[in-house]
């Protein structure tokens, strides 16, 4: 005979042989594509972007996850030559509300722009050199 016993939070259920030897009358319900809630990855199969994607990191909410939703809905549904080159003002209005929230949403550190910037001085003096050389 099975039986069932509470401990703290957890409940623990013995079953016996003959409990296992009779078939399960259990009946499984098919998944809906279309359910918001199941994982389905960011494109639902509608082609509609699920916003409760973990990929998204959570950015689709807090104090810039209206202008996000935004601008990335506008570079989903884009259809110009260059996507999304018809989103400029939603990015803007995005990276002007993450610029408000520092601590949540941090930018670059300066020291990262510096070797950025670097680099590319860098690499227009290396230019430069090889056009020198190549015209003498």
């Amino acid at each position: 005979m099975s039986y069932c016993r509470q401990e703290g939070k957890d409940r623990i259920i013995f079953a016996t042989k003959e409990d296992h030897e009779t078939p399960s009358s259990a009946e499984l319900v098919a998944d809906d594509p279309d359910d918001p809630y199941e994982e389905q990855g960011l494109i639902l199969p509608n082609g509609d972007i699920n916003w409760n994607c973990p990929c998204l990191g959570g950015m689709a909410s807090g104090p810039c996850g209206e202008q996000f939703k935004s601008a990335f809905s506008c570079f989903h549904y884009s259809t110009e030559e260059i996507k999304g080159s018809d989103c400029v003002d939603q990015f803007r209005a995005m990276q002007e509300c993450m610029q408000k929230y520092p601590d949540l949403y941090p930018q670059e550190d300066e020291s990262d722009e510096k070797s950025s910037k670097d680099l590319e001085a860098a690499s227009v003096e290396a230019s430069a050199t090889k056009e020198e050389k190549a015209s003498s």
